[in-house]
């Protein structure tokens, strides 16, 4: 009986050491990268290089930071030298062909003159000149917008009426055509780059035996 209890305090005693040195044991620590290294239980070693790791980090958080502040100041400066060129692009667009036209308009001038001082003389009559500098300068005028912006009058009188081109202002009959055809021109048509920019206005001569409606376009 005595053995049996001696047994088994052995046994309960062995347990209870056993028990014991598992109690003594230091846990394996979970390292959690959410936390400031400063809040991680964990060796000496290992807790200097994670918060060598965590300087890092936060020196590469620093620098992209400071690049985003850097290319959004660049693209706020790009959009607003965008639509500052494109305030002048608006406003100076005509400058070229504004500069094209000074000389005519200077034409222009010295024939008004010239005739301003040839109506002051009773005995002047030099018509014949002043029409024919005006005829020159008209010339020119067309001559510089056709070659140098493509502006150009295109002809109506005898063709047959186009309503991609022309405009009616009056109709009138004759028997003696088969189609409806440009008698006469108010105002001319003109081409831009073979885009018409001004339909011409016209009277329209109608065949006697057609309905008063032009072709449509």
């Amino acid at each position: 009986m005595f053995e049996n209890n001696h047994e088994n305090a052995g046994v309960s005693g062995a347990g209870l050491a056993e028990n014991q040195g598992h109690e003594g044991e230091i846990p394996e620590t979970e390292l959690d990268l959410s936390r400031s290294p400063n809040e991680i239980n964990a060796p000496a070693d290992e807790l200097s290089d994670l918060k060598g790791k965590y300087a890092e980090l936060e020196a590469k958080l620093a620098d992209m930071s400071d690049q985003y502040i850097r290319k959004a100041a660049d693209f706020e400066n790009f959009r607003k030298r965008m639509n500052r060129e494109k305030l002048e692009i608006t406003e100076f667009a005509n400058q070229n062909l504004l500069s094209d036209l000074l000389p005519i308009i200077d034409d222009f001038e010295r024939a008004i003159k010239s005739a301003e001082l040839c109506s002051s003389l009773k005995s002047c009559r030099d018509f014949t000149g002043f029409y024919d500098g005006i005829t020159m300068i008209e010339k020119a005028l067309s001559s510089m917008l056709e070659s140098k912006w493509g502006l150009k009058r295109f002809d109506s009188e005898g063709e047959p009426f186009d309503p991609n081109r022309h405009e009616a202002m009056l109709m009138e009959k004759s028997p003696e055509i088969s189609e409806a055809l440009v008698k006469e021109e108010f105002t001319g048509g003109y081409l831009l780059k073979d885009k018409v920019i001004r339909y011409a206005r016209v009277t329209v001569l109608m065949p006697e035996d057609a309905s008063d409606k032009l072709p449509l376009a």
